[in-house]
């Protein structure tokens, strides 16, 4: 039976944000580390090929998404895994072959992010996951998660690399500002989209180091595990969660 036009106005092309939602975040980001390390490096395609080929992947995944009637999780999640093994490759390329640096990879992509958030803004009033309905809405939506997934590959390796807390000291820092944001969001007024984008931010970050731990060398302070049976294992993961616990889209606050 259609939905009503009342129905379909409070209703979002974007999961509600619940705790499954972040675990799935968290394990896609992750994801996305050891996926785009599996092209560029295990089989040695290099970071502009790699990226090349999840790029086509990004924009594929897109289309469906925006095409697509009505929420559908299998789809939205496929899309995040690419943007975030888009956002390894063209983190790394930048990073590193082009040699800006950690640092400044970081920044330029800090500005491109808070651009891209000030254009939504102003074109569509609101930045809020709940008000997300129309294509041009959802185009910005994925242009900013694509900013903020290869933000915090830079983001991560930054940390553990250049100021040295290694990837396990990385995961504890970027899990401990997680929990101050749940801890405002639990005790504070501040803006529930505020702190909703900061964490969503700060997962990716946590995902990178997670998975460089998994996949680095020992001699690097990883467990050295094989990239592509870790990368199966956190699909895996991922597609036991979102059978089990079938997420549903945001709603309209009334």
């Amino acid at each position: 039976m259609p939905q009503s036009p009342t129905a379909l106005d409070t209703v979002a092309k974007v999961p509600a944000v619940t705790l499954e939602f972040w675990i799935v975040k968290v394990l896609a980001t992750t994801l996305g580390e050891t996926g785009g390390d599996s092209l560029s490096m295990s089989m040695g395609l290099g970071y502009l090929t790699s990226t090349f080929i999840f790029a086509v992947a990004f924009v594929g995944a897109v289309a469906l998404q925006i095409r697509a009637e009505r929420f559908n999780q299998w789809v939205y999640w496929f899309t995040i895994v690419a943007t975030t093994t888009l956002g390894t490759t063209v983190a790394d390329y930048v990073d590193r072959s082009l040699g800006i640096g950690y640092a400044g990879g970081t920044t330029i992509l800090v500005i491109c992010l808070l651009a891209s958030f000030g254009v939504w803004r102003a074109v569509t009033g609101s930045i809020a996951v709940t008000d997300i309905r129309s294509p041009r809405s959802e185009a910005f939506y994925w242009v900013t998660i694509m900013f903020s997934q290869t933000l915090g590959t830079a983001l991560g390796d930054w940390t553990a690399d250049t100021i040295g807390l290694e990837y396990t000291g990385g995961a504890l820092l970027f899990t401990a500002l997680l929990a101050v944001l749940a801890a405002a969001y639990r005790w504070t007024s501040i803006s529930r989209t505020l702190l909703f984008w900061a964490a969503f931010v700060l997962t990716r970050p946590l995902g990178a180091v997670v998975g460089d731990f998994l996949d680095k060398p020992l001699a690097k302070g990883g467990l050295a595990l094989d990239r592509y049976a870790a990368s199966a294992a956190l699909l895996a993961a991922i597609v036991v969660i979102l059978t089990v616990r079938r997420q549903h889209p945001a709603a309209r606050p009334h």
